[in-house]
């Protein structure tokens, strides 16, 4: 896909300036409706993008390895200044209410030790390889002093970079500190993708669960349209976010447990 850009009473034909990356397709539904969808290959693997004339996204699945294949995906096929991570994450502090959106100036990477530092933004956000229930958040936030935790930016923070592209992380906070519900990774299949149908069907067997998905569906529309209306700026770049993108990005370091705190 190619946009037409004027520039000075000239047209210019140029790739979309930014490139967002979210981990599941409802996490953006309301914004890519009436974006152009299209199919392309890379690496033997099939993905799905959603155009428009600033941007294009396209939805990874959950988890970093799907994440990787995604940022090197629409890193190769567009060309993108700006790599957003975008998508729901979970609170690590009672400052952050649900439908919150958090920008972090660090990425760190529970699995690797490193953290990445964007330029943008403030605070850190820890990407962990599960899902996260309110022991396992009050463990990450004790050892890393992260407000966040989330499943891809890490991935897709470092494949940027590994590209000499500039990235920033955009989540929409879907759950509170204490907000527990039962785990899920079981439903996450080896590409992914999220198992909805075997999901539900699981929580229709347990009633005691009902309320609490109520709770989740709601959290997560919040966390939706927080994302969506955050990404807009997007769409658009101004001047001003065109030339940020074009600056080097930032190094990955890594952190011995004591220098995570």
């Amino acid at each position: 896909m190619r946009c037409v850009e004027r520039l000075n009473g000239f047209e210019n034909t140029v790739m979309p300036k930014v490139a967002i990356i979210a981990a599941l397709e409802r996490e953006v539904l309301p914004m890519i409706k009436k974006w152009r969808g299209t199919e392309r290959e890379y690496d033997g693997r099939k993905f799905k993008f959603f155009e428009n004339d600033g941007a294009v996204l396209v939805c990874s699945g959950i988890g970093a390895e799907a994440a990787r294949r995604a940022c090197e995906a629409v890193i190769a096929l567009y060309q993108p200044r700006l790599v957003v991570s975008a998508g729901f994450a979970g609170a690590l502090t009672t400052g952050f209410r649900v439908g919150d959106v958090f920008v972090p100036r660090k990425i760190l990477d529970a699995s690797h030790g490193s953290m990445l530092e964007t330029g943008i933004g403030s605070g850190s956000l820890i990407t962990f390889p599960g899902v996260a229930g309110t022991a396992q958040k009050k463990k990450l936030a004790e050892a890393y002093d992260a407000q966040a935790v989330d499943m891809e930016a890490a991935a897709v923070a470092r494949g940027a970079l590994a590209r000499g592209v500039r990235f920033v992380a955009l989540k929409g906070i879907s759950d509170a500190l204490d907000f527990e519900f039962s785990p899920t990774s079981q439903f996450v299949a080896p590409d992914g993708h999220f198992r909805t149908r075997k999901f539900l069907f699981f929580v229709l067997l347990r009633p005691w669960l009902w309320t609490r998905l109520i709770a989740l569906a709601h959290n997560s529309a919040l966390a939706t349209k927080a994302i969506c209306t955050s990404l807009e700026q997007f769409n658009h770049p101004s001047a001003e976010m065109v030339a940020r993108m074009s600056e080097s990005p930032g190094a990955e370091t890594y952190l011995s447990p004591v220098e995570r705190r």
